[in-house]
């Protein structure tokens, strides 16, 4: 007997997915646990198998094409069986419309729209478009009602004569075209107003960018976010990496292990930052898990570093390494994004001094890290030069108050400034 095959939910935020790929097609002979299609997620693009066996009878969403969760992708059953019933039964209903033109070459996907002089052509809204306006810029003087001041006698000798009266400068009193500005006109002794173009590109939204634009502005509209801010001298930090990459060479630490590793000695002792405002209740986790936003062509995916207090510096950094790169590659599963109790965002390697970040639901907490820049300190009562790097900690006022998140903010500082309160030689 013929089975419907749904629109799976491969996350927890899902609520559509894009066939980016069919590795069947109608006719062919399907396994249980074969991979029937690649399905595009609000995080990642994921192999989804059959749990079927049969033949694939019907294709309900084309590759390109976006469906809702636990909408008809496909139907699978004997040769030649019918189907009819079933597509009654799904109420058969078609997929949305492709927000591509599936004809169109890799890549971004355009559509040339060329417009005329007097009015341009618009671009189909469900396109990404590339639209051309070329309309003249009106030189005459309009009247309040919108009208193009010009006399009777210049309108129709322009309508003779077939002259576009908006590119005839006026010479008439407030910019009015006269007769003579016309006859200058056509004998070429008054430069038509220059062509202007304006130009746009259109693309259809990911599901990830969906997602991030959703929870982004769920978080930043319903958590009352306060901002602390706190300078921290990041030359120790600097001379204990440098000792650290000769020492365990080629298994290199970046900056960014350095802070996670940090992070995770405050929240251990500033239990109420790594907590989850719930509504009726805030949950104080007891576990630390370090949520990493990782930047993608698409947007911005936040693996896990998990039980991120108990990891090594070197372990710290060869997890963030891979979960980047299967970040970048749409490698990652739903276990390496859900859990997070805390995040990190640094753009200090993009030479962005401070910044604040949106809280990532459902931390109460997010820690913005900026460049480290060299900047004048003093030390021992003089001037001397140091690297300063500047963190930001978003706060949901919820559950977070202001001296609790001051307090972490300060144990961090300290760690970062005193890395032997956090490396003990099981640590690196």
């Amino acid at each position: 007997m013929a089975e419907i095959i749904n629109m799976p939910h491969l996350s927890d935020t899902m609520t559509e997915g894009v066939v980016s790929k069919w590795h069947k097609k109608v006719g062919d002979a399907v396994k249980s646990g074969e991979i029937l299609a690649d399905i595009e997620t609000d995080k990642a693009t994921m192999e989804f198998e059959s749990y079927y066996d049969g033949v694939l009878l019907h294709v309900g969403v084309k590759e390109g094409q976006t469906a809702p969760v636990d909408s008809m992708l496909a139907i699978i059953g004997k040769k030649g069986e019918d189907i009819s019933a079933l597509l009654k039964q799904a109420g058969a209903q078609k997929p949305e419309k492709a927000e591509v033109d599936e004809k169109a070459p890799e890549g971004k996907k355009e559509e040339v729209v060329k417009a005329t002089a007097s009015a341009a052509t618009p671009a189909a809204p469900q396109k990404a478009a590339t639209v051309a306006k070329a309309a003249a810029a009106p030189v005459a003087a309009a009247a309040p009602n919108g009208r193009l001041k010009a006399s009777p006698l210049a309108r129709r000798l322009a309508d003779e004569n077939g002259v576009d009266i908006r590119r005839v400068r006026g010479t008439g009193d407030d910019g009015r075209i006269v007769k003579q500005d016309i006859e200058r006109f056509m004998a070429g002794g008054m430069a038509a107003a220059p062509l202007r173009e304006e130009r746009f590109t259109e693309v259809p939204v990911s599901q990830m960018r969906k997602t991030i634009a959703r929870r982004l502005a769920e978080s930043k509209f319903s958590a009352p976010h306060f901002y602390l801010t706190m300078a921290v001298d990041m030359g120790p930090a600097m001379a204990v990496r440098e000792a650290i990459n000769k020492a365990v060479a080629p298994d290199k630490i970046s900056f960014n292990d350095l802070v996670i590793k940090a992070a995770a000695f405050a929240l251990h002792q500033h239990p109420k930052v790594n907590s989850s405002w719930l509504g009726d209740r805030i949950r104080f986790n007891e576990h630390i898990h370090i949520g990493v936003a990782v930047a993608v062509e698409e947007g911005l995916l936040v693996p896990v570093v998990r039980f991120a207090d108990t990891k090594t510096l070197r372990n710290i950094g060869a997890e963030v390494r891979d979960l980047a790169k299967r970040a970048k590659e749409k490698k990652l599963q739903p276990q390496d994004w859900e859990g997070n109790t805390f995040t990190i965002s640094n753009l200090g390697m993009f030479g962005i001094d401070e910044f604040t970040a949106i809280i990532n639901p459902p931390d109460a907490c997010i820690l913005a890290v900026g460049a480290i820049a060299d900047t004048p300190v003093v030390r021992n009562g003089a001037v001397v030069p140091g690297h300063v790097m500047k963190l930001t900690l978003s706060c949901d006022h919820r559950a977070v108050d202001g001296a609790t998140g001051a307090a972490f903010l300060q144990t961090l500082k300290d760690a970062l400034e005193n890395p032997v309160l956090m490396l003990g030689a099981p640590s690196i």
